[in-house]
């Protein structure tokens, strides 16, 4: 008898091919995984024995690195030692800005003129990671963001953290904010060593705010037995970061950093791994403080090296484009990368969202810093600045802009009513002339929308280029300088409108 073995034939071949699809593709699978951290240029790792000070794994972790929200790490150390200090207490009431209510996602969403405690702000930032919050305290505890982010940088240099640069408390993007991930580890033993009695905040869960729950970031706490805290953080420029603290019923204790990360689940099973291997070759014995408990007498962790690698692809200011540094800014999708981008031309006026690059990238003005004193900011809320306080008051006035605007009233270096909550920008330019322009015509196009704003230039630097901001003043509300945003696009202008 004769058995027609077709369909057989037909079924193995099917089967083989599909066996052939799961193998190879599990392959490719694995090769992904084992070597995604030498494929990934934004990666680095480290992973230190908090006992002695031992690295146990160390892959380019010298090298420069965004730190993201790991910044407000150091925005909590700072808050902790003026709390040990006494110059504050965890039940202040510190007062929100206009510039902290400003900030972008993730926020508490806090209002101008509302008020934070002390400690709903430690639990904020340990937590929702909140950027308004930060910069809450910062104000509060050195008058302006940019005075809390000197003396953060000179407490990172006296810690032991030589190669990290902070230019803001909440990590939003900075093209001089730079830190590495041996850095980080330091300052992760140095939280753990110097406040043991507010480093239980780490480990916090969620918090209750004001009836609104705070779920923390940190996936890895609970799912790794002896975690306790520290702290996740992520731009697109930087990828997902985290700082690991581990202390184990047996004695151990280490320390881990992973920063680059594709995603949050890649980069916390990464760091899972890491202490799942690392664990084991941790030491039992605590050798004592790994950084002296007065930083001042200058003893680094784990013997630091003075010198490290500075990647060739790190972005420079002004070094990337404008819809990528805003994509940064709100922690949306991830850009190209960023070796790839190379510096926008100047010689055109920046508009629109290009435009966006030179306040996105700067520190807030000084002028603003003038207004708020180093002690309470509380307590000079309306005190005027004197004109000659006020940094390039006249200096960006081309007096031949003047002449050439004619009898209609010029634009001024700075606004007159400088307390305006909201200024509206339509462009950033390389000369005074050109904004002092571009401001005189838009506001001649719009008409009524614009007839109580006031025209203003502002000076900035960016990438090593002086660029002159074209912005309109005299805007209360968000609703006020929005308005005035809508009339300019039907004009055909392109603008943003931001807190002041």
């Amino acid at each position: 008898m004769q058995f027609d073995l077709s369909y057989l034939r037909r079924a193995a071949r099917q089967f083989t091919k599909y066996a052939a699809l799961v193998v190879v593709g599990t392959g490719v699978a694995l090769t992904a995984n084992s070597g995604e951290a030498k494929a990934n240029s934004k990666y680095a790792g480290f992973v230190i024995d908090a006992n002695n000070g031992k690295v146990l794994y160390s892959d380019r972790a010298d090298e420069y690195r965004y730190p993201a929200s790991l910044t407000k790490m150091m925005t909590l150390y700072m808050t902790f030692e003026a709390l040990k200090a006494g110059r504050i207490s965890k039940t202040d009431k510190m007062p929100v800005s206009s510039y902290a209510a400003g900030r972008p996602p993730s926020k508490l969403g806090l209002k101008t003129g509302s008020y934070l405690t002390v400690e709903e702000g430690i639990y904020s930032l340990v937590t929702k990671s909140a950027n308004d919050a930060a910069v809450v305290l910062a104000e509060f505890l050195a008058g302006s963001e940019s005075a809390f982010a000197r003396k953060m940088t000179a407490k990172a240099h006296s810690l032991g953290m030589p190669k990290t640069q902070f230019r803001n408390a909440n990590g939003l993007p900075n093209g001089e904010q730079r830190t590495t991930a041996r850095d980080m580890a330091t300052l992760g033993i140095a939280l753990r060593e110097h406040f043991p009695e507010y480093y239980g905040y780490f480990s916090t869960r969620s918090y209750n705010f004001r009836g609104r729950r705070l779920g923390n970031h940190n996936r890895v706490l609970g799912r790794y037995k002896g975690v306790d805290g520290i702290k996740t953080g992520y731009i697109n420029a930087s990828g997902f970061n985290l700082v690991s603290s581990v202390k184990t019923d047996d004695g151990k204790s280490v320390v881990a950093v992973v920063m680059g990360g594709r995603s949050g689940r890649s980069r916390d099973n990464h760091m899972v791994d890491l202490l799942q291997r690392y664990m084991p070759k941790a030491s039992r014995r605590d050798g004592g403080p790994l950084i002296a408990a007065r930083p001042d007498l200058g003893v680094a962790v784990a013997a630091l090296p003075k010198e490290g690698p500075v990647p060739d692809s790190r972005p420079t200011r002004g070094a990337m484009s404008i819809d990528d540094r805003i994509a940064m800014a709100y922690e949306s999708s991830p850009g190209q990368d960023i070796a790839a981008r190379l510096p926008q031309p100047t010689a055109r006026p920046l508009q629109g969202r290009d435009a966006i690059r030179a306040a996105l990238v700067e520190e807030r003005p000084s002028r603003v810093a003038s207004i708020i004193p180093l002690a309470r900011p509380a307590a000079a809320r309306n005190v005027p600045v004197p004109a000659a306080s006020i940094p390039n008051a006249t200096s960006d006035v081309d007096r031949a802009t003047t002449s050439a605007i004619g009898r209609r009233a010029p634009a001024k270096a700075v606004p007159s009513r400088i307390d305006s909550a909201w200024v509206v920008q339509i462009a950033a330019t390389d000369t005074a002339q050109q904004a002092l322009s571009m401001l005189d015509k838009a506001k001649r196009a719009v008409g009524s929308p614009l007839q109580a704003a006031e025209p203003f230039t502002e000076t900035v630097n960016s990438g090593g280029n002086t660029l002159h901001r074209a912005r309109f003043a005299g805007f209360s509300t968000k609703d006020e300088a929005w308005k005035a945003c809508a009339a300019l696009k039907q004009r055909s202008y392109n603008c943003y409108a931001v807190a002041n």
